[in-house]
């Protein structure tokens, strides 16, 4: 059972757009229909991580406003970071779930339960996949990958009573 769910940023979360101003100001967008579903999550006994190449201020942002229990950023070997991290708990990868899109994903989803990817994702991770949006990233792929894993583990009509449309 998947119970660790590990989001890439970066043409995950977002559609891999970076924009920085004249005055050094970054933005990003992330979708809103992934961050609901991301938002409950930890109600239904999942803990979330944040694991990007990247530091950014938008992500830290982003992690609290959806009360992400884990964000590690500006890592260059993810899988060692993940692997670490799966280690100082006491966990088993086969519980975590990754969803990624760039080869610097490769590597890290390998030692997990669950693969994802959005539809726009390089081919190498396509090929590595148990699941592929038909969304793009940033534009809905994370939450129809948290329909799928909710689904196949029998927690999505937890997730509807969570918003009141079942009893």
């Amino acid at each position: 059972m998947i119970d660790h769910i590990v989001f890439d940023i970066d043409g995950t979360l977002t559609d891999g757009d970076i924009t920085i101003s004249d005055d050094g100001v970054e933005s990003k967008a992330f979708q809103a229909k992934d961050g609901l579903f991301i938002r409950v999550l930890p109600k239904l006994g999942f803990t979330t991580i944040f694991l990007t190449g990247r530091k950014s201020e938008l992500t830290d942002i982003r992690a609290e406003d959806l009360n992400i229990s884990v964000v590690i950023q500006g890592v260059r070997e993810k899988e060692a970071t993940l692997r670490n991290y799966i280690i100082e708990h006491n966990l088993n990868g086969e519980r975590f779930a990754y969803i990624g899109d760039d080869l610097n994903d490769y590597t890290a989803m390998q030692i997990c339960g669950v693969r994802a990817c959005p539809a726009d994702a390089a081919k190498e991770i396509i090929e590595i996949c148990d699941f592929v949006s038909t969304k793009n990233g940033g534009q809905g792929a994370v939450r129809e990958f948290c329909e799928y894993l909710l689904q196949k583990q029998n927690q999505y009509d937890d997730l509807l009573r969570l918003f009141g449309v079942m009893k």
